[in-house]
């Protein structure tokens, strides 16, 4: 029988669970997900807390509930990966022997590592106690500067500072109190927005919103007696009301296993989240090195390049199939209107219709009430379909059906498109699968340390593979997500990693 273990039941680590459950009986494949507590949390509703759009009750259920029958739940504090030994050592002394290890831990705000914003009077909406927070300090602001500020990039979900900057505006103004408001942005980017054709369309929302920016902002910690935001360089913001998005980080575990960078994300291949030194550990969702946007799209649509690659992990084949770092991201602008991005590694978001020129019903790089409204409507999907890895009516790779292109693109074509949608998958291999030899290579010593700042298709039973150890890796050309993001990708969609 083999033994998968998977870290983390968040979104990316139970959409595994369900898929793979669905696609192996019990008796040839042992799953096992790993997580600290049974709270399941629908993290896209933090945003919307602190603007009373939302309350605890919707975001937070119970992780059993979405976990399948035949996959065990341990709830335990991870300690650390011997991924030499393949085990998963808990905090409880429990150990965890795996032939395959999913990572699926993400990643986790942390102001602690910038002096000062760890302060009370210093607010983000990342977490759910933050996020509950950050609603009574909105309740109880009558005015003055309201500073939403970004400490640095990567984060989960790269819009919602500026979602919430747009929604603080629209909520201010609803309350007939946004003259006695003034919202300033500040970044460390060199403006709101990283691509050109996202910065023509959407630069004007701000004058419109009489948001004032700060870009180039490079902070070097918050000084809470003086209320002021201070950078490398002695700038400062005086502020009221701070709301400082943290640096996100991977957890701990990571760096007392040696797995993972400065930030403690795991280096990973850009197209099959493999990791780069150890070939039966994945990594999915935000804890990995992809040059894409740390969003539940791209969870989304990389555990379905992951499933459709795993018969060929299995037989000690070639991964094939390929994630091409797709990702779509609703930016919530406030008064029930909402824009929508679509892009992935060589493509910047476009305008146009989505996900049918003309008709969309939503629109790309532009506000539409249909765009909010299919965020709002994304929790049901999310409880309902994603996360027990039901299919969904998206495709994988990015389509440029709809998409007016100005400049390099790379996608799907719309001929492509169409028949990709009526041809199946290629038939997975059904080579019997062989013991694996010892292999020579050691992994590289790392030296633990702080971060630093700086659904598959089902196989038919007779192709399943037998239980037993994976057979002897066959190298393939990776790309080293380690690297100058400008050195693999011709334009990265996120530009400071």
């Amino acid at each position: 029988m083999r033994r998968l273990v998977i870290l983390g039941g968040g979104t990316a680590g139970t959409m595994v669970a369900n898929k793979l459950r669905a696609a192996y009986p019990p008796d040839e494949l042992h799953i096992t997900v790993v997580d600290r507590d049974d709270d399941h949390h629908y993290q896209p509703g933090y945003l919307f807390l602190p603007v009373g759009i939302y309350s605890e009750d919707k975001i937070v259920r119970s992780r059993h509930h979405f976990i399948p029958d035949g996959v065990e739940l341990v709830l335990a504090e991870i300690d650390r990966v011997d991924a030499a030994a393949k085990a998963v050592h808990l905090g409880d002394g429990r150990s965890l022997e795996y032939d395959t290890l999913v990572i699926a831990t993400g990643v986790e705000p942390r102001p602690d590592l910038t002096p000062g914003a760890d302060h009370p009077d210093v607010h983000h909406f990342y977490d759910l106690p933050h996020s509950l927070a950050l609603a009574n300090a909105m309740k109880e602001f009558s005015g003055g500067r309201l500073i939403v500020h970004l400490t640095d990039m990567p984060i989960k979900c790269p819009v919602a500072p500026l979602e919430f900057t747009f929604l603080a505006d629209a909520h201010f103004r609803e309350r007939k109190s946004r003259k006695k408001v003034e919202i300033v942005y500040v970044t460390p980017l060199d403006g709101a927005f990283t691509k050109p054709i996202a910065s023509r369309e959407l630069g004007q929302m701000f004058t419109e919103r009489d948001i004032r920016l700060e870009p180039d902002f490079a902070v070097e910690r918050v000084d809470t007696e003086a209320k002021e935001l201070v950078s490398y360089d002695d700038r400062r913001v005086p502020y009221d009301l701070l709301v400082s998005i943290p640096l996100n980080v991977g957890p701990e575990y990571v760096a007392r296993s040696g797995l993972g960078d400065d930030m403690n994300l795991v280096p990973c291949d850009q197209h099959t989240m493999r990791s780069l030194e150890h070939p039966d550990i994945f990594v999915l969702g935000d804890g990995g090195t992809l040059q894409t946007s740390k969003a539940g799209s791209v969870a989304h649509f990389s555990v379905d390049v992951f499933m459709e690659n795993w018969p060929y992990y299995i037989a000690g084949r070639e991964l094939p199939h390929k994630f091409d770092g797709h990702a779509n991201c609703f930016i919530e602008t406030g008064h029930g209107k909402g824009m929508l991005l679509d892009f992935n590694y060589g493509t910047q978001p476009y305008t146009g219709g989505f996900p049918f020129p003309g008709v969309g019903p939503m629109t790309l790089l532009g506000e539409s009430r249909s765009n909010h409204l299919a965020k709002l409507a994304f929790r049901f999907v999310y409880w309902e379909f994603l996360l027990r890895g039901r299919p969904l009516p998206f495709t994988t790779d990015m389509h440029l059906l709809g998409k007016k292109i100005e400049g390099e693109a790379s996608g799907t074509a719309n001929k492509d498109l169409v028949l990709g949608l009526l041809k199946r998958h290629p038939a997975p291999p059904t080579t019997t699968a062989k013991a694996a030899k010892p292999s020579a290579r050691k992994p590289a010593a790392r030296k633990p340390s702080s971060p630093q700042r700086a659904g598959g298709p089902k196989t038919p039973a007779a192709s399943r593979q037998s239980a037993g150890p994976v057979p002897d890796y066959v190298p393939i050309v990776a790309v080293d997500s380690t690297a100058d993001p400008s050195t693999i990708l011709p334009d990265p969609i996120i530009p400071k990693f």
